[in-house]
């Protein structure tokens, strides 16, 4: 029997590990699956879990108000160990580039223990943007032995970095199985937090919430979309479920919070998110994931970032790089709300993120490489 341990520790890692988590349930005869959750974001991480009824083995329950990345991860070095000790499995999967992913790979390549990074390969090679996640996937690329590469350009980029090919494989990104079991979903959205949305009009979903927007640029995103929601009040209105981050959430609230056509919520559950993704016309947002759903359900993306590690998006049309700019944000949107044929390229180009059997693949090298 293969003995897996997947470690995750926000809800970006527990979406994407979700399917994969799932997948290795299903092969009972064959693998021993156990779950570690460090908690790095207590109420989002255990949103996500619920929804896919996923019970973790180990709860580390990390999370502490303002915590440094350096704390996290000196949490999850000293409290990981045991946990590794306890179970010894033959793989660790971690997911990603946040600090739980780092730190676990460390601490599991010190156990001697052999790790598979799911979603390997993504670079910016600019290790201030974004920080610190570019960091934290070169140090867990560096120590993995199994890469899961989410498409061929994340797979050159590991080669280039001296990465023996054969432990590098292409899946695609398991967040395109968990968008499709999503969307099969029943979902009301015109009750609770949303109940109050003009679902008439054309809706434009924003998040943002990476470091790099904290302060000035987000202060000069809020002013686009004051100017945007002014503008065209009749007929679109933006709705923004809002990090629980106090550096995002208390400046957005502060210069959106009375503004009429803008509709501020908080962190909606990933089922929810996803039906009001599937409703939307138009997303503006820093976030990886959304670069990855967004595309698979013909929404074009308007990234608030200066560089991103998912070219892929952009190479294909679904997306364009357009920084937390205020000339670009409103010339851009003004663009797709009024030129439909400008809009129709993006709505319909092509997902580079793969066809939703992402975790089969990952379980499957699993088992070729015991």
């Amino acid at each position: 029997m293969l003995k897996v341990l997947s470690v995750l520790g926000t809800r970006p890692e527990a979406i994407k590990m979700a399917p994969v988590i799932c997948e290795l349930t299903r092969h009972t005869g064959a693998v021993i699956s156990r779950v570690c959750a460090t908690a790095q974001h207590r109420q989002m991480l255990d949103q996500v879990l619920s929804l896919f009824h996923i019970v973790p083995d180990y709860d580390l329950n990390l999370m502490q108000g303002a915590q440094s990345p350096a704390q996290v991860a000196a949490a999850v070095l000293a409290q990981l160990e045991p946990v590794l000790r306890a179970e010894r499995p033959d793989w660790v999967l971690v997911q990603g580039d946040t600090t739980t992913v780092m730190a676990a790979a460390i601490t599991t390549f010190y156990a001697g223990i052999k790790i598979g990074h799911v979603e390997a390969g993504l670079r910016t090679y600019n290790k201030a943007q974004p920080f610190p996640e570019e960091g934290n996937r070169r140090i867990a690329g560096a120590v993995a032995d199994l890469h899961f590469a989410p498409t061929a350009w994340a797979r050159d980029n590991l080669l280039r970095e001296q990465i023996r090919a054969e432990t590098v494989i292409v899946t695609g990104n398991p967040v395109i199985d968990a968008l499709q079991a999503m969307v099969r979903l029943p979902c009301r959205l015109e009750t609770g937090p949303l109940a109050e949305v003009p679902w008439h009009k054309r809706l434009l979903l924003v998040t943002v919430h990476r470091r790099e927007n904290f302060g000035q640029p987000l202060a000069e995103i809020c002013r686009a979309l004051r100017d945007i929601a002014s503008c065209y009040h009749h007929t679109v209105h933006i709705i923004y479920p809002v990090h629980l981050n106090p550096r995002v959430w208390q400046p957005v609230h502060r210069f959106l919070g009375d503004m009429p056509g803008i509709t501020l919520l908080p962190p909606l559950n990933y089922l929810q998110f996803v039906q009001l993704l599937k409703r939307s016309y138009l997303v503006l947002t820093d976030s990886g994931g959304l670069q990855e759903e967004a595309p698979s359900l013909g929404k074009p993306v308007l990234v608030l970032r200066h560089t991103t590690e998912r070219p892929e998006a952009i190479a294909a049309g679904t997306a364009r790089l357009i920084g937390p700019c205020y000339q670009n944000i409103v010339s851009e949107t003004t663009r797709l709300l009024e030129q439909a044929t400008a809009y129709q390229c993006m709505a319909q180009a092509v997902n580079p993120y793969g066809d939703g059997q992402a975790a089969r693949h990952i379980v499957t090298a699993l088992l070729g490489a015991r």
